[in-house]
């Protein structure tokens, strides 16, 4: 398919597809007339690179761990392709995730402490 149609079928703008090739994520064939050529399976990848980015991993991230995703929910990295860089950036990534976490869960402490002094039933939720 063409990156018209990858674009189409994703809601990747092709300025992005170009992007991710550039950025060797994706790996298009060309065809003699030097278009680009994607197979069924760059569908997935883009979905799994947009789902990726979308959760804050860099395309350097990305690229480290692309070549080892079997599906959207699964990582099969086998320990010797692990490579000391790779963890280190993987590492980094969880502990600035469980920073946004911590940080998250002291506002939500936060705030529930103030509504609970603030209202007149002792701070229950509508929402349940």
């Amino acid at each position: 398919m063409r990156i018209g149609d990858l674009s189409r079928r994703t809601g990747v703008p092709t300025r992005l597809l170009r992007y991710y090739e550039e950025q060797d994520l994706l790996h298009p064939d060309r065809g003699d007339n030097g278009y680009r050529d994607y197979g069924e399976s760059a569908v997935r990848d883009v979905q799994q690179i947009r789902g990726l980015l979308d959760s804050g991993l860099t395309t350097e991230m990305i690229r480290a761990i692309l070549p080892y995703l079997s599906g959207p929910d699964e990582l099969v990295l086998p320990a010797e392709h692990l490579t000391p860089q790779t963890a280190a950036l993987l590492q980094g990534h969880v502990d600035r995730i469980q920073a946004r976490i911590d940080c998250l869960a002291r506002n939500r402490d936060r705030l529930l402490a103030y509504l609970a002094a603030v209202r007149p039933d002792g701070g229950a939720s509508s929402s349940g």
